[in-house]
């Protein structure tokens, strides 16, 4: 189970990614508010454009990290996990071996047993059959019980009061009675998985790349340009969550706070959107995935430009201000006009 959870960290670190890289640069500017700091280095003549250098670095190493982790450690580990998974499904005795049921073992043989007991432990009433280079091999017995081999640590089935019979292709028929006897390695036969890559998902970048450009997939394609998009967020974040930051008041930091969360879940989601209508052919990849990229951009850097004039004050703060005067406008004359309707 340890093995199965650890496929899923890379699809679950490219969702937190984004937001913990967003919460860090706001918590680190309002740090720099609070302190004094920003008001420090925008006495000695630093722009907010130059305070803000260092996080764009920042967000071209982890663009370059975003790259490794969109192009090819999540599509191998979600392979890896249908794989694990697969393994799990066909090698769950309890589930595959039924009364009076037949399946495939080791070695060619096939197995039923009358009874199953203890979890598909012990069986009573045990028939196996195996048709190998013209010979063929039945045996019975009364009992059996799937036990651990010391020595392999493979499972192997132990038979007791049983009998084989066996023919070989001159017709030639040895029949054996025996109290105990061993079936080594006794595990279901498990078909091969299917190859990494049948689905767009399974695919790395360069491979993606390939089949957009020799097939014109529009899985393949859709699939591309979404991970690029994602993988390059990280350059945008800097001028969404450093204005949104640096709010002179901490009571105006608030919307900021919830501005944020509410642009990268609807990102997250136009994305999503944009992937579904390209796999379906309705629009192209590249239109699909970038429009809502590219106007997140926009917005960022609007909100970004309109704190350079101001630093600690944001598009989104001056909003709220005047939403809040306004409020206050209106309070004054519900209250007069509930005093008006009193007796």
């Amino acid at each position: 189970m340890l093995l199965l959870a650890a496929d899923l960290v890379p699809h679950y670190l490219g969702l937190a990614l984004p937001v913990a890289f967003t919460a860090a640069i706001f918590m680190a500017a309002a740090r720099m508010g609070d302190d004094s700091e920003l008001d420090a280095m925008l006495a000695t003549g630093r722009s907010i454009a130059r305070i803000a250098a260092p996080y764009f670095i920042l967000a071209l190493f982890v663009c370059v990290f975003n790259l490794y982790l969109f192009g090819r450690l999540q599509p191998l580990a979600r392979y890896d996990y249908h794989v694990k998974m697969d393994a799990v499904l066909q090698t769950n005795w309890d589930a595959k071996i039924e009364e009076n049921r037949f399946i495939d073992i080791a070695h060619g043989f096939s197995f039923s047993a009358d009874r199953v007991e203890d979890g598909g432990r012990r069986f009573i009433g045990v028939f196996m059959e195996r048709r190998q280079n013209g010979i063929e091999e039945i045996t019975t017995a009364v009992r059996g019980q799937l036990e651990s081999n010391p020595d392999t640590r493979k499972m192997r089935l132990k038979l007791e009061d049983g009998l084989r019979v066996r023919q070989t292709p001159d017709g030639a028929i040895a029949t054996t009675r025996f109290v105990d006897g061993y079936v080594e390695d006794f595990s279901k036969t498990r078909a091969p998985y299917r190859d990494r890559g049948e689905t767009a998902t399974e695919r790395t970048l360069p491979e993606l790349w390939l089949a957009m450009c020799k097939t014109c997939d529009p899985d393949s394609a859709a699939e591309f340009h979404s991970r690029l998009a994602r993988a390059l967020l990280p350059l945008l974040l800097p001028l969404l969550a450093l204005p949104l930051g640096m709010a002179s008041k901490r009571g105006r930091r608030t919307p900021g706070v919830v501005f944020a969360s509410l642009a990268l879940l609807l990102l997250n989601h136009t994305l999503q959107f944009g992937k579904s209508l390209a796999e379906s052919g309705r629009l192209p990849a590249a239109l699909a995935v970038w429009t809502p990229f590219l106007l997140f951009a926009l917005l960022s850097l609007w909100i970004f430009r309109g704190s350079l004039a101001w630093p600690g004050d944001s598009p989104v703060s001056r909003t709220v201000g005047v939403l809040e005067r306004l409020i206050e406008r209106l309070k004054p004359r519900r209250l007069s006009n509930v005093a008006k309707a009193a007796p």
